[in-house]
């Protein structure tokens, strides 16, 4: 948990100093909309764009294939690449009946993950966007107003008592100075009195009249200063690897491990379950603690990794591009296809080695 936090802290300060130098750097996806409640983001975008591409071009081999020897065009293409995958999961596996039970999943993960690298190298990808205007200041305005009615209407209404005691107070002591009046007297004490009365209440709504004013005058400024600041709205691409999103690779990551437990279990039956709980010794008892514990660690392992390499290298393509946008970027774009390339044979090779050893027993290994 540490290291997580201290791998947060050190992302936010590394988006405050890109934001800073004028990059646009994000280490999660971006929203664009949303939709029944569910945040779209730019991430999931590029994720169905493969999608849709793997699906469309099933569908045209599948319209286009025939029943000969001397394929020709897209199904020749298409061969290959089967062919290959073919090869390459029964060199692993040394069975026929596993290799087309694990060459779906593992064909899959390689053209999906490989598609989703190569399309972040695409121009477009990552430069193309909105910007977002964050508009703060008229809540902070209407809540500084909010705060300020009731204070002067307390204010006034405080007032207001003070003069109608005093005005009370001045009555009382003339009755007790004067006790006898005529009537003469009493209405023009009574006319005095209301005078007074008028007159404080009209000080007091123009001293309430004018603070109000500045008050209006001070918010409309800041009003105006946040609506400035505001002006820098946030910039969001509108396409982003899917494979540079932690909740793409991590869902990658589960789908994984997940069947490797069901390749395990429909293989070996409950006996399965022997490698993680054994009491036939202290030592197998250990050793299916660490077991759990390494199937844990699967997701872990699968998720950071592909997220990292990929991430790193769209941030060194983003820093390179800023610095010497011309030429200098070429070599590092064919080291990104590279390893995108790599990444992709390497989280599909790791899950067809252990999609082959689940299905083996544990007394075997």
């Amino acid at each position: 948990m540490c290291v997580l936090f201290f791998c947060d802290q050190q992302v936010v300060n590394i988006e405050k100093n890109t934001m800073a130098a004028g990059l646009h750097i994000s280490i999660s996806a971006e929203k664009l909309l949303t939709i029944g409640g569910i945040d779209i983001t730019n991430s999931m975008i590029t994720s169905l764009i493969v999608s849709g591409l793997l699906i469309a071009f099933a569908v045209m081999v599948r319209l286009q294939l025939k029943d000969t020897s001397n394929p020709k065009g897209l199904q020749n293409f298409a061969e290959w690449i089967v062919e290959s995958l073919h090869n390459l999961v029964h060199g692993i596996t040394g069975d026929l009946k596993k290799t087309r039970l694990f060459l779906p999943f593992v064909g899959t993960f390689l053209l999906w993950i490989l598609l989703n690298n190569w399309l972040g190298l695409f121009p477009g990808v990552g430069t193309i966007g909105i910007v977002h205007e964050e508009t703060h200041a008229p809540a902070e305005e209407e809540q500084t107003s909010t705060h300020f009615i009731p204070s002067v209407q307390a204010a006034t209404q405080e007032h207001v008592e003070t003069v109608t005691l005093h005005t009370e107070k001045a009555e009382e002591e003339a009755d007790v100075h004067t006790p006898t009046h005529s009537h003469a007297a009493d209405l023009h004490a009574n006319s005095d009195t209301a005078h007074v009365t008028d007159e404080t209440h009209t000080e007091t709504t123009t001293e309430t009249t004018t603070h109000m004013e500045t008050e209006k005058h001070v918010n409309t400024h800041a009003g105006e200063a946040g609506h400035k600041e505001a002006g820098h709205g946030a910039f969001v691409p509108i396409l982003r690897p899917g494979t540079a999103d932690l909740n793409t690779t991590l869902a990658l990551a589960i789908v994984s491990v997940a069947a490797t437990q069901v390749f395990g279990i429909s293989a070996l039956g409950l006996g399965y379950f022997k490698k993680f709980i054994n009491f036939s010794d202290p030592i197998m008892f250990f050793v299916g603690i660490l077991e759990f514990i390494s199937e844990c660690a699967k997701i872990v392992s699968f998720a950071f990794r592909l997220f990292g390499n990929i991430f790193a290298g769209e941030v060194l393509l983003v820093v390179i591009a800023s610095l010497v946008p011309i030429v200098v970027p070429m070599p590092f774009y064919g080291l990104e296809l590279f390893v995108g390339f790599i990444q992709a044979l390497v989280f599909s090779l790791l899950s067809l080695v252990f999609f082959n050893m689940a299905t083996q027993s544990h007394d075997n290994h």
